[in-house]
């Protein structure tokens, strides 16, 4: 049963897949997927996220779609956050995209 279901999500991410490239619709918009801007080592974007999981100065954790960002550095800073950005200052030293399922 458990394989049944992982088999119809993955042909329906294929669809969207398709269907998203034939309607020339933009893929992080149409999918739910984040957008991560990285400038330099000192500012991150984060657009369409999901919310804040763990803020420390020297570790971040955001939920998006299917998993979360994780941003490990020093004196990170939460700049600016809204319904559907995220911008981190700081030296950023890692990033690390984890999917859950």
């Amino acid at each position: 049963m458990k394989r049944n279901k992982q088999i119809l999500k993955s042909q329906r991410a294929k669809f969207k897949s398709a269907f998203v490239n034939v309607l020339e619709i933009p893929t992080d918009i149409a999918l739910n997927l984040p957008r991560i801007t990285l400038l330099g080592n000192l500012q991150l974007n984060i657009e369409n996220h999901k919310g804040i999981v763990e803020y420390g100065e020297n570790k971040i954790r955001i939920a998006v779609t299917r998993g979360y960002l994780e941003i490990q550095g020093k004196d990170l800073v939460l700049r600016n956050i809204q319904l559907d950005e995220i911008m981190i200052n700081g030296e950023i030293t890692h990033l690390e995209i984890k999917i859950t399922g």
